[in-house]
């Protein structure tokens, strides 16, 4: 599905040949109603941070062949559709800056049946837009998004393949889920859903990173599970994600303290699965979230466990909410008008107790709130974060996790955003 503005943030980036940049692209939506000719494309004035790109040195890509104004003026055999982008490249020796820019279109279309003394129609957006750094090196720190990140607009505004081809574009090679959210007939889903998930893993070149599953411990009234009925429910994602090609599960126990304690079935239910974890090769990664500190009982009992165990299988998962150092007062989804929750109030966890625990950290939940457009992030402290990982050498996933406000589309401006940063951040760092 395309994005309602003309200007679409999927596809703006910079172009390269061996040299290094030598200019940028953006695509564009058909504004008419109708699809037209290609012969009817007039142009389009374009301008970014305030600087003009004159239409004559612009080459524009519709249906698979690129043309200059003036063969796309003189084609016989080419349109553009109302469901199909236009890819419009601009030479710009050098590129332009990883970050935010602001960008505005003059989409320029002769109408066929009106007189040509009327001139052309003009569709005229403007945007912000961001251009994410390359990923240099594969080794080091892996990139990926959690689909959480697009709450609200999934399967409203994009569909799964719409995200997946947004974590490509931005470069990002991991795809987190969340399995009840995201997995259409769960916990059985149709067997073609499952191919066409492969198909789309390979299409867009992901990897299945981590699979979010919950353990329901309060899901009667009158009693909580057993040991045993929550390992059950454990032992079905387990499956599950392997058959989807994860290899990390996160298992959101039920809590029974405002602190997040974990209901204590968690030690003997994930005890019955360590077998079948270690069979199919997937590490069960509880996770550290606020209001829960790294030091902690709650974190402590989990580090007890892998050393009382000595399973590889069983590591920590870190939410980066934990470094939060600055509250969230945006009117956050359903607390609106209400004291802010213990979750969002900033526990601003010190970057020592980070490294302390790496050698237990099997992934990390890339959370955050919102990025500025000066790829400033509000809340967490990326630049400490970044250091510690690369000071301890830690080379797993950084899985982006918006969870800030819900306007349509603004979630995947923000993960655009982060990926801008945080790649920034890390070659920096790698330099």
């Amino acid at each position: 599905m395309l994005e309602r503005p003309i200007i679409q943030q999927r596809g703006f980036r910079n172009t390269a040949d061996g040299s290094g940049a030598t200019g940028f692209q953006l695509r564009l939506r058909n504004p008419n109603y109708r699809g037209i000719s290609g012969s009817l494309v007039d142009g389009a004035d374009v301008i970014v941070d305030g600087r003009a790109f004159p239409r004559d040195a612009q080459r524009w890509t519709l249906q698979g062949r690129t043309f200059t104004l003036a063969e796309l003026r003189a084609s016989t055999d080419v349109r553009w559709q109302l469901d199909e982008t236009a890819t419009l490249h601009i030479d710009h020796p050098g590129g332009l800056g990883a970050g935010v820019h602001q960008v505005e279109v003059a989409v320029r279309l002769r109408r066929p049946y009106i007189p040509e003394i009327a001139g052309p129609s003009v569709f005229r957006c403007s945007t912000t837009a961001t251009i994410v750094p390359g990923t240099g090196t594969p080794h080091g720190l892996r990139h990926g998004v959690s689909l959480y990140s697009y709450s609200g607009d999934l399967y409203t505004s994009m569909t799964l393949e719409d995200a997946m081809a947004d974590i490509a574009d931005l470069g990002a090679t991991g795809i987190e889920i969340l399995g009840e959210g995201n997995i259409p007939g769960y916990p059985h889903p149709d067997p073609a859903w499952i191919d066409g998930w492969h198909r789309l893993l390979d299409e867009y070149g992901l990897t299945a990173t981590n699979y979010g599953a919950w353990v329901d411990t309060a899901m009667w009234h009158d009693r909580d599970l057993t040991a045993e009925e929550g390992s059950a429910q454990l032992e079905r994602d387990l499956r599950l994600a392997k058959l989807l090609g994860f290899t990390s599960l996160r298992p959101k126990f039920g809590v029974v303290t405002p602190e997040l304690d974990p209901h204590p079935l968690w030690e003997p239910a994930v005890e019955r699965v360590l077998d079948l974890a270690a069979d199919l090769d997937i590490v069960i990664c509880p996770e550290i979230h606020s209001p829960t500190p790294i030091k902690h009982p709650v974190t402590q009992a989990y580090l007890d466990f892998v050393e009382r165990t000595g399973s590889d299988h069983f590591k920590l998962l870190i939410d980066t909410g934990i470094f939060q150092t600055a509250p969230v007062d945006d009117g956050h989804e359903g607390f609106e008008g209400k004291k802010r929750p213990p979750f969002l109030e900033p526990l601003a966890v010190p970057m020592g107790d980070l490294a302390e625990i790496l050698p237990h950290v099997h992934f990390i939940q890339a959370k955050f709130f919102e990025i500025d457009d000066h790829l400033t992030d509000l809340h967490i402290p990326w630049h400490d974060i970044i250091a510690t990982l690369h000071a301890a050498d830690w080379q797993g996933w950084l899985s982006s996790e918006y969870e800030g406000r819900r306007e349509p589309g603004r979630g995947r401006d923000q993960v655009r955003r982060q990926h801008a940063l945080l790649r920034s951040l890390d070659g920096t760092a790698r330099a």
